[in-house]
């Protein structure tokens, strides 16, 4: 069955107009036309949907059955058109821990201020979540802390961001200009294997210790603060899940030689993902 929805158009029309001549006016189309549309749909049908009376067409009751389905159907094709013309798709957007935590929410009042209307979806997850996400199309775009090396997903660098090594105020290693090797025999207490941070810690600091234990791992930065300020180990987190509790001395950053801890942040989206307007529209406000 091929049913078009032109064919759909000179139905409603002709149960509208009352005529085929006056459904063609309607639809600037000629009567031929109107009428090779409704037979064409009759036949594929396999039924008629109005009777012929002299030269009238008179609705029966399998027009009036299906009128309101076909109206409802129409109704929805039109928004779908408004849809792709105003760009007004619902957005889906996945981000890893500390970007939908601590960066997107500034961002995100911006958006929705000015898209009140524009449907839209985060979810915050680890970077190996939210890669896995993008790859099943279950998100439109993604933004991680970590490395991905999907030949399937297209990434693009977008923010610099800078961990932090820090402990408790009371903890003996604050005040001191540090080697990397003093913190061997410190108790860790990190984000889970798969977190965008736990990645960087292990691959520019950890990798170079001849020993590293780890006390415990969460999934959470939050409860990472936490268990730290409470003095039972230090950590390394992003600077800015840790800014503030810096700045009221909750946290003191340890000073280590030679160790930087930087990082870029990157957006990614699946290379046969098309960006609509909407998600162009979303990412100006990530700018």
């Amino acid at each position: 069955m091929r049913i078009t929805f032109r064919q759909l158009e000179v139905f409603i029309a002709i149960l509208q107009c009352g005529s085929t001549i006056q459904a063609a006016q309607s639809l600037a189309l000629s009567q031929s036309a109107v009428s090779a549309a409704l037979t064409d749909l009759e036949f594929q049908l396999e039924i008629q949907l109005f009777d012929r009376i002299g030269k009238r067409l008179v609705t029966n009751e399998y027009g009036r059955l299906l009128y309101p389905k076909v109206l409802a159907l129409l109704e929805q094709a039109t928004e779908v058109e408004q849809i792709a013309k105003k760009g007004l798709a619902a957005v889906k957007l996945a981000a890893s821990t500390t970007i939908g935590n601590y960066i997107l929410p500034a961002k995100l009042i911006h958006y929705r201020h000015d898209n009140p209307t524009i449907p839209f979806e985060l979810s915050i997850n680890n970077t190996e979540e939210v890669i896995k996400a993008v790859l099943e199309f279950k998100v439109d775009l993604g933004l991680i802390e970590g490395s991905c090396y999907e030949p399937e997903l297209i990434t693009i660098p977008w923010k610099k961001d800078q961990l932090v090594v820090f402990c408790s105020p009371n903890n003996p290693l604050v005040g001191r200009q540090l080697k990397q090797q003093e913190l061997e025999n410190e108790n860790w207490i990190l984000r889970e294997s798969g977190s965008g941070t736990r990645n960087i810690v292990d691959q520019l600091l950890l990798s170079k210790l001849s020993q590293c234990n780890i006390l415990i791992e969460f999934n959470n930065s939050e409860a990472i603060k936490h268990a730290v300020m409470n003095g039972m180990g230090i950590s390394c987190l992003s600077y800015l899940t840790i800014k503030e509790q810096l700045k009221n001395g909750a946290l003191v950053a340890l000073n280590i030689d030679e160790l930087e801890l930087s990082r870029t942040l990157c957006l990614i989206h699946h290379q046969n993902k098309h960006l609509s307007k909407a998600l162009l529209h979303l990412l100006e406000y990530f700018q």
